[in-house]
């Protein structure tokens, strides 16, 4: 079984997020990144994958040369190459048809993309790879069992959760679930040094349509003063007259 993670390069959750050119780029001076969230879960279960079933496990992502150290990261877990598309991820879509064109050409059966991304959060990729290939598709998948050209899956919906049966070749768009935070790995010296002889392939990206554009960023709004009380009848009090919610 050929495997391709995808991998998106987010900043950390604990960056101080700043706006430059009047609030139309984003300044990432200063701005730990890392691999998304939803993608390590992947990452990590591609590897258990690899280790009982004797899976290839490939990584890509869209970007310029500074997402490599990202790359190399996801090498240095245990994926077996990396291929890095050089352009920069303007949008959902025109990330979709570059990772589209990189599973034409690599023939992959399984594809594990994060249902979404915390940066942007559009959530969108996944889907459209699908549709773009014309693979079968589970979003917000939790569990993923393969035997053979059989999968099991089970995915988050609406208050409860579905079990699906399905077959390769396959698209996920993968979360916690997949693994618990409890089993992703952290790369330890000799797989860093091992990264370093890993291929990472840089390929030039295709002429695609970018579908949306950022206008401007803004950032939420300070937090208001909080006020504390000593009572519950206090609080209903200020429920009632001064928020009104009650």
């Amino acid at each position: 079984m050929k495997i391709l993670v995808c991998i998106s390069n987010v900043p950390d959750t604990t960056s101080k997020i700043n706006f430059t050119d009047g609030d139309t780029k984003f300044d990432t001076n200063g701005v730990q990144f890392v691999i998304n969230p939803n993608d390590e879960f992947g990452l990590t279960r591609a590897m258990w994958f690899k280790e009982k079933q004797g899976a290839s496990v490939h990584v890509v992502t869209v970007g310029t040369a500074a997402v490599e150290p990202t790359i190399r990261k996801a090498l240095a877990i245990g994926a077996d190459e990396a291929i890095r598309v050089n352009a920069e991820p303007t949008d959902g879509y025109f990330v979709a048809q570059q990772l589209a064109e990189v599973i034409k050409n690599g023939e992959y059966d399984l594809v594990i993309a994060g249902r979404e991304s915390i940066d942007y959060n559009g959530g969108m990729v996944p889907g459209i790879l699908a549709t773009l290939l014309d693979m079968n598709f589970v979003n917000t998948c939790i569990s993923l069992e393969i035997d053979g050209e059989t999968v099991t899956a089970m995915r988050e919906i609406d208050g409860g959760k579905e079990k699906i049966e399905t077959s390769l070749p396959l698209v996920i768009g993968g979360q916690k679930g997949l693994v618990e935070e409890s089993d992703l790995r952290i790369p330890n010296m000799r797989g860093i040094m091992m990264a370093r002889k890993k291929a990472l392939n840089v390929v030039e990206p295709i002429t695609a349509d970018k579908a949306t554009e950022d206008a401007k960023f803004e950032k939420p709004a300070p937090k208001g003063a909080v006020k504390l009380v000593d009572s519950v009848d206090a609080l209903v009090d200020l429920l009632h007259n001064e928020a009104k919610v009650i």
